[in-house]
């Protein structure tokens, strides 16, 4: 059932529901209104007799001579009695309906009430009276209500035919008010099917969407935006690639290109093989750190943590490349001292070796690079410095994959551009965060990991 249906369906069904409450309502309050009248008129009547037999007391002459009680009471009112004595002999009375069926029925009281009031049908009228006794004398008062009850009945109709008109018209309504309420959703749908693949930088205004779908627009604008960037970001992925691609196929097609040309010796298509197995595993290597941050991106995976030195790690790292500084003249410092982390140790190590390696690459013949670990309750720092400005419009991307500061850096054989995208998704895989900061000639990577207390918030990329 369609939410629309639904909707007008309960709007039907309540006000139905007030419709009939009210008409019911209303025909129980104007017969409360007739039967307490009728009592009022009955209770006059029952008073006049009742003070004109204690008045005459018990002498049946005295009452018979009551003809002008009789005319007061009955007197265009439709209200009529009859006084018997005990041994049911009729002293007086109006000219009446038999009102001694009522007499026979019910017992006498001596109050008249709304409780002790009876209605009773002849051939041609209905009355509403009651049974009282005065002395030893049986006293029968009586009201027609056939006008009343025949504007209730017309009451009735009119009620129940009105109910019936205003609830299909509440529903006709309801239908209408649900349809032009659901008007914005319509437009909002409509604009959905329009947005394709090419325009998924249509958004929907919510200045121009009821209050209570602007939550909606703005939750789908922020999903279309995701939505763009992962698009946008698969086309840039797709044309790094292929750029990067482009030239160690376009070397090795060159290269094989010249071997073929000519005959040559042993030694010259040797070194030419060697050549080529450097493309390949310049290759390899990037698509070994493509396939890695593919797999990062698929989201954190729960692997065996295990507590890292930290430090110790670091001197291993700096065991590893203490050549290839030395040979570049470039010194290695560690200061500081902290607790071990939790972690995958390889993946930590991977990223580590990524940062010292850009650290030394980037550092002039005679200086330092420096790396300063700290900690406070809930982190633990490392810092990677090395001599040198990288420009401002550089920083917000440099973890962005394949990009480099200095495109010419990839001809000379200096890596795809990956490490450093490579590091932002293992220490985010850890929970932590890595950032840079370049000023007054010295470029900082600062790492920051969860201490060991909070191992458990520890997660890892496969």
């Amino acid at each position: 059932m369609s939410l629309a249906v639904r909707v007008t369906s309960l709007v039907g069904l309540v006000t139905t529901a007030i419709f009939v409450l009210s008409a019911w309502g209303i025909e129980y309050s104007i017969q409360r209104h007739f039967s307490r009248m009728d009592l009022a008129e009955l209770q006059s009547a029952w008073a006049s007799v009742d003070a004109a037999l204690h008045r005459d007391g018990a002498s049946s002459s005295g009452v018979a001579q009551s003809h002008e009680l009789v005319d007061a009471i009955a007197g265009g009112h439709d209200v009529y009695f009859v006084v018997r004595d005990a041994n049911g002999r009729l002293l007086y009375g109006t000219t009446a309906p038999d009102l001694d069926a009522l007499g026979e029925k019910v017992p006498a009281t001596t109050h008249l009430t709304l409780d002790t009031l009876h209605i009773w049908r002849t051939d041609h009228h209905v009355y509403r009276g009651a049974v009282l006794r005065s002395g030893n004398k049986t006293v029968v008062v009586a009201t027609a209500i056939d006008f009343h009850l025949q504007y209730l009945r017309e009451l009735q109709n009119a009620l129940w035919a009105g109910t019936l008109m205003a609830s299909l018209i509440s529903v006709l309504v309801a239908a209408l008010a649900v349809r032009q309420g659901h008007a914005p959703l319509r437009r909002i749908s409509a604009r959905m099917r329009e947005m394709t693949t090419e325009r998924l930088h249509t958004r929907l205004d919510p200045k121009h969407v009821p209050v209570e779908l602007v939550d909606l627009a703005a939750a789908f604008n922020a999903m279309l935006t995701r939505i763009e960037q992962g698009f946008a970001r698969l086309r840039n992925v797709s044309a790094d690639i292929a750029h990067e691609l482009r030239t160690p196929v376009t070397n090795l097609t060159t290269q094989t290109q010249v071997a073929l040309s000519k005959a040559r010796d042993v030694d010259a298509y040797r070194e030419i093989l060697y050549s080529n197995l450097e493309e390949f595993e310049r290759m390899g290597a990037m698509i070994s750190d493509m396939l890695f941050l593919a797999q990062a991106e698929q989201g954190p995976m729960r692997r065996d943590a295990a507590g890292i030195d930290l430090h110790a790690e670091i001197r291993s790292l700096f065991d590893y490349f203490e050549a290839w500084a030395e040979d570049r003249g470039v010194s290695l410092e560690l200061n500081g001292q902290v607790g071990r982390v939790e972690g995958d140790r390889e993946m930590l190590r991977r990223a580590l070796s990524n940062l010292i390696a850009n650290a030394i690459r980037y550092t002039q013949h005679g200086q330092s690079v420096h790396l300063r670990l700290s900690q406070d309750e809930r982190w633990v720092r490392i810092e990677i410095c090395n001599p040198g400005n990288i420009p401002s419009e550089h920083l917000p991307h440099l973890f962005d994959r394949f990009y480099r500061v200095d495109p010419s850096r990839q001809r000379r054989g200096e890596g795809a551009g990956l490490g450093l995208a490579i590091v932002k998704s293992i220490v985010e895989a850890h929970a932590g965060q890595v950032e840079v900061t370049s000023e007054n000639g010295k470029t900082c990577f600062s790492v920051r990991l969860p201490g060991a207390h909070l191992s458990s918030q520890v997660t890892h990329a496969k």
